[in-house]
């Protein structure tokens, strides 16, 4: 066993099937680091929430192994994983003070009633709830229960926590603050952190890494900012992010950067990501951050677009545009003292860079 603090996950040519005939996990290979936070992010029924009941042991895999410091588990039962796990519901004990709920799994493990107060005193200072711990879980708010499951996950120092949507039932500001204090704990304690979404501003603000789902099979695994700012695929540059798509044919191939010609004949030039021959239908994606009113002459891409729509949000100005046939081409412009006055059905040029444009897969 491992002296580093958290622990290290491995899934080793894993499968998952309910029925026997249908993959809804397909040949899983993820190593996770000792004190990783690692998010494994998709849309509902990718896969991502299977993953990690396998983890805590609640699934069986159908194929493959799964290791944590280097020990098989397959056969292990969850309670004796020594995993913290917290779920969207919470799942307190109703009957049992704040104090209680957190002193159980202590109980389980049977430590000393002196040991157990002291764990538990730790983890309520841990979470900010230090007077809490007479109150009963109906006389808390929905963020104050969620930070009492977070600390019963934790109680009892496990080397690996599970979360599973733990954030879904909260509202937008207690959410967002939730995030960051889940992410500070994590800083703090080490701990390795599995943590599953299908929110992607979460997994972006908290996590070292994120593995994108998508049927069952792990489409890119980056940290938050090389999934932004270098998608692999179109999958992955839709789910995570605003993206304006433009399809095309890729006409030249010149190192790293391709020329693109769009059904309008509009000719672009992209970063070379997923295309592999002159000839390929690609689709472009493009940050709407990254276009400029006004282009520069430095800019390979300038075009004409015509302003459908103008959205006040702010910090900035949300422009909807046509551009080269795609009338939902979303520009950002930020709201600024001396940023060119728009207005709808105004027509204007703007323009990026090349390399702010990826060539991917083609969208059908």
């Amino acid at each position: 066993m491992t002296t580093e603090r958290g622990a290290s996950v491995r899934f080793d040519k894993v499968q998952k099937s309910y029925d026997g005939e249908t993959l809804v996990v397909k040949d899983l290979n993820l190593d996770i680091k000792h004190g990783e936070f690692l998010t494994m992010l998709g849309p509902s029924g990718s896969g991502k929430t299977t993953c990690l009941m396998m983890l805590a042991g609640f699934e069986p895999a159908s194929h493959g192994e799964i290791f944590l410091n280097d020990r098989p588990i397959n056969n292990v039962p969850p309670h004796k994983r020594g995993v913290g796990m917290v779920f969207q519901n919470y799942a307190l004990f109703p009957h049992m003070s704040v104090a209680e709920n957190l002193a159980f799994p202590l109980q389980v493990r049977s430590l000393g009633k002196a040991e157990q107060q002291e764990k538990v005193k730790h983890a309520l200072e841990m979470v900010e709830l230090g007077e809490f711990g007479s109150r009963r879980p109906a006389q808390l708010s929905g963020g104050q229960q969620q930070r009492v499951a977070v600390a019963r996950a934790l109680v009892f120092d496990p080397d690996l926590v599970l979360m599973d949507e733990p954030l879904g039932a909260l509202d937008k500001q207690l959410r967002e603050q939730m995030q960051y204090e889940i992410k500070h704990i994590h800083e703090n304690l080490g701990v390795t952190i599995v943590y599953v979404t299908h929110d992607q501003t979460e997994a972006l603000t908290m996590s070292d890494r994120v593995a994108v789902f998508n049927d069952g099979v792990i489409q890119q695994l980056s940290s938050p900012d090389a999934l932004y700012e270098t998608p692999q695929n179109s999958f992955v540059a839709q789910f995570i992010g605003e993206n304006n798509k433009l399809s095309g044919t890729v006409t030249a191939i010149n190192d790293n950067i391709c020329d693109v010609r769009l059904a309008d004949g509009t000719e672009l030039k992209a970063d070379k990501v997923n295309v592999n021959a002159v000839g390929d239908n690609t689709t472009l994606s493009l940050r709407p951050e990254r276009i400029e009113i006004a282009a520069v002459d430095s800019m390979e891409n300038r075009v004409k677009g015509h302003i459908e729509e103008l959205i006040y949000l702010g910090d900035h100005i949300r422009v909807r545009m046509n551009v080269a046939g795609n009338p939902e081409f979303i520009v950002k412009v930020r709201n600024r003292a001396g940023e060119q006055k728009l207005a709808e059905g105004q027509d204007i040029q703007i323009g990026w860079f090349a390399s702010d444009c990826k060539a991917l897969d083609p969208v059908g």
